[in-house]
Order: structure tokens, then C-alpha cells, then sequence
């Protein structure tokens, strides 16, 4: 059964652990933008909620935009759902989400995941759910990579999101035990440098042995890497904002660089009508 009314936004409240993160970048001051000259056209889905409150299923960008505005009332469709259809639906409208951290997907699918079991328990079926029924664009077996992050400690994690340490080695990464990612960590900001995935499939393998020593690690991540260069990392993050949007890794590197020499250009200008 569905209501669509308009609901008073404090009663709105985020769904329990959301896995997406609130973004503060030009696509939500984009979407605050639009809200506020076209006001919100699309209801907000949610369930009732003890306390007369409500629970967001889809819309907590377009709530915090709102609430940004000023805006007290929003359009919402009421859906009765138990707790498991909500985490499915709640999933499946975000996940397809432009620019989605891979933690956003790893614990989003968990959960997806989660519900469908415990929906086949609940009902008392054979529970059979399966990983490739999760997604419709990414396979059972990446489904499963992703879910393995969720076994990495929340600073490894932040590393993987931070496009510091890259998804494959992530998932080798996390069958290291909770202390040996705390041994891995300390040595990734001792010799400042992350593993390749050759490097994490052998801290991975010392584990496996009991071998797994703050020398070894030490060893492991101290080794230079094939054509190793010094590197300036940027969080993608921080370019969003400025860049064209549509480009390739290419078309990035070439407009940075090209940025850079003209900047570099203007400074050479200005110190020069400076000295006159």
C-alpha cells in the first residue's frame, strides 16, 4: 500500500547505516539549485517509522538540499515495507549513483545481500539468494570483491576510496587479520608507500604462513615497484569541481599539465612587473 502526502521535514530520518556518504560538491549544489527554482518534483520515498516519524528510502540528497533551502515540507510516497524490502529498495535507488565510493558499494551490496537471505529465512524458504542476483550490471564474482572490502579496517578502507591503495590489491588486502592491518597501516605511513598487487598478494600469502612480521611487511613495502616514479596524488574528489566533466584519464592529465604551465606562465609575469 502506497500514500503520497506532504511530510514536515523533521520528521524525515536517514535510513539506518546508509551506506552512501553526503556529498558537498558541485553535483548537490546543482541539485539545490534546481530545487530551488523548480521546487522538488519528485516525491521522496519512505516508510512509517515509530513516534510518528518517517524513514528515508530514496531521497536523502534531495532532504539535505531541501533543508539547505529552508524548504519545511517535502512530497513523499508512504510505502509499507518490512525492514528487509526497504534495504533492498533503499539499495537498488542509490546504487546507481554517479561517482559512488567503492566503500559505498562494498556495504551497500552487503546489506543487499544480508536482506535477501534473511528474507528467505523470515519466509521460511531454502535460502539460496545468490550474488549475481544483487546486480543487474556487475557479476556475482565482482559483487563478492566488492563485499571483501568490508573486511578492511576503516583506515585501510579510506585508502582504497582515496584511490591510494587500488581496488584488486584492497581485496587481497582484506584477508590480513584486523592486527595485521594495523601492522600494515603503520608501515604504509612509515615508508609512505602502498602495495601493488603482486606486494599484497605476498602479504597475503606471510599471513597465510604466520610469517606475517613488521619486518617482513616492512620488507615487502620498501621494495621499488617496476618503473616507479614520484608521484603527486590528488583525491578525485578536489579535481571534480574544476574539471570539464566527460574526460578520460588522458584528457585529465593533459588539461592539468596544460593548467599547470599556464599558471606557471602567470607567475613568471607577475614576478617580472614586480622587478620593474
Amino acid at each position: 500500500m502506497t500514500k503520497n502526502i506532504n511530510i514536515n521535514i523533521n520528521l524525515l530520518i536517514p535510513f539506518e547505516n546508509h551506506p552512501f556518504k553526503k556529498r558537498d560538491g558541485i553535483e548537490q549544489r546543482e541539485l539545490a539549485e534546481s530545487i530551488a527554482q523548480n521546487g522538488l518534483l519528485e516525491p521522496i520515498t519512505v516508510r512509517s517509522f515509530p513516534a510518528g516519524k518517517y524513514e528515508i528510502i530514496s531521497g536523502h540528497r534531495r532532504v539535505e538540499a531541501c533543508k539547505e533551502l529552508g524548504i519545511t515540507e517535502v512530497p513523499a510516497t508512504i510505502k509499507e515495507m518490512s525492514r528487509d524490502e526497504a534495504t533492498i529498495a533503499m539499495v537498488d535507488s542509490n546504487i546507481h549513483r554517479e561517482h559512488l565510493l567503492p566503500s559505498e558499494k562494498a556495504f551497500a551490496y552487503k546489506m543487499k545481500l544480508d536482506a535477501m537471505k534473511h528474507q528467505g529465512k523470515t519466509y521460511g524458504q531454502v535460502v539460496h539468494k545468490s550474488r549475481d542476483e544483487i546486480s543487474d550490471t556487475e557479476s556475482g564474482r565482482q559483487i563478492q570483491r566488492y563485499i571483501r572490502l568490508t573486511y578492511l579496517i576503516p583506515e585501510l578502507l579510506k585508502l582504497v576510496d582515496d584511490r591510494r591503495i587500488a581496488f584488486t590489491p584492497a581485496v587481497e588486502l582484506s584477508f590480513l587479520s584486523g592486527n595485521e592491518q594495523e601492522i600494515l597501516l603503520n608501515e604504509i605511513e612509515y615508508t609512505d608507500a602502498t602495495p601493488s598487487l603482486s606486494q599484497a598478494q605476498r602479504l597475503r600469502k606471510l599471513s597465510e604462513e604466520g610469517n606475517f612480521f613488521v619486518d617482513a611487511v616492512f620488507g615487502v613495502l620498501s621494495e621499488e615497484k617496476p618503473n616507479q616514479k614520484e608521484q603527486v596524488r590528488i583525491p578525485a574528489d578536489k579535481l571534480r569541481d574544476i574539471l570539464p566533466k566527460g574526460m578520460d584519464k588522458q584528457k585529465t592529465e593533459d588539461f592539468i599539465i596544460k593548467a599547470c604551465e599556464h599558471y606557471r606562465k602567470y607567475l613568471i609575469r607577475q614576478k617580472n612587473r614586480d622587478e620593474r
